[in-house]
């Protein structure tokens, strides 16, 4: 099917929720506990964030994306070690994880999770579906690794961070251009993914080399041509790239995020409903959660119900 012309005026905003559960854990006073003793720290911090977001940004479409588990997605079954070298999130955490999943819904706001895809795919594929309907995304995280899906309409968005970056920004910040992103890490490695890339080439190396030829393809198509690249050790870096050819293969299969995660009613999904206030309050009753963040989802039912 044809896509459709980017509409400018209609932007739609995908949040990377792990980035802000995490944010708030570890921000919030550990000593934020309920009745039961249990934390409640990155739930507060994460409620806080999103009913901001929702009553600032008021968005017409809009999905906030978890990652259902660590152990186990397609790119395990293709590296078993991808990601092994992390700890599993403590059991006051992964509790938290499911409340705030639950708060999203209670708001009118489209969450999603994937046993086989991270939220990473999940974005991938809802930036996807919204050129196909001639809309624009803002990403909102802090993961470098997201700025590959940017074009020139995009906006990759550090809420609370560094703020906004637009496609042309990213090479200022990261080295490499959107498109060039994942071909940086599979050739840099990616020390968070328990992603090994190229032994002996670090991030300059590797923005020098796809600055210089294009794209790790190309990097490989040219192989004689590497030694020209102004960097320390250049004469050696043909040999090493084509010992590890393999494991930059590898790694590309790794770091690329994957836009055809199964998602149902994606369209009318992501359009915010007016929140359902009683279950916001039974969960913040449960909780005990008092009345700042309840004034605030009335304020965005107040939005969302005209």
């Amino acid at each position: 099917h044809a896509r459709r012309a980017l509409n400018s005026q209609v932007m739609q905003y995908l949040i990377d929720a792990s980035v802000y559960v995490f944010r708030a854990y570890y921000s919030m006073p550990d000593d934020m506990v309920d009745e039961s003793g249990n934390p409640i720290n990155a739930l507060y911090g994460f409620c806080r964030f999103i009913g901001d977001f929702m009553e600032n940004v008021t968005p017409e479409y809009v999905a906030v994306l978890f990652d259902e588990s660590l152990s186990k997605s397609f790119r395990t079954e293709i590296y078993p070690q991808y990601k092994a070298n992390r700890e599993p999130a403590p059991p006051e955490l992964k509790r938290q994880f499911g409340q705030c999943r639950r708060f999203v819904r209670a708001l009118g706001v489209m969450e999603c999770a994937s046993p086989a895809y991270e939220a990473d795919d999940l974005i991938g594929t809802l930036v996807t579906h919204g050129r196909d309907q001639g809309r624009a995304s803002t990403i909102v995280s802090r993961d470098k690794d997201l700025t590959q899906l940017l074009t020139k309409e995009d906006v990759f968005w550090d809420f609370a961070g560094k703020g906004k970056l637009h496609y042309d920004e990213i090479p200022a910040s990261f080295g490499v251009w959107p498109e060039q992103i994942a071909d940086f890490l599979a050739l840099a490695g990616d020390a968070v993914d328990n992603i090994k890339g190229v032994p002996g080439v670090g991030k300059k190396t590797a923005a020098e080399l796809l600055n210089h030829i294009g794209s790790l393809e190309n990097i490989y198509d040219n192989i004689d041509k590497v030694h020209e690249v102004n960097v320390r050790g250049a004469k050696t870096l043909g040999t090493k790239l084509e010992t590890h050819r393999d494991d930059a293969m590898l790694a590309r299969r790794l770091t690329g995020i994957a836009c055809d995660a199964p998602i149902e009613n994606a369209e009318t999904a992501m359009q915010p409903t007016a929140p359902r206030l009683g279950e916001i309050n039974a969960l913040f009753d449960e909780v005990g959660i008092g009345s700042a963040l309840r004034r605030q989802a009335e304020r965005v039912s107040d939005i969302y119900r005209h």
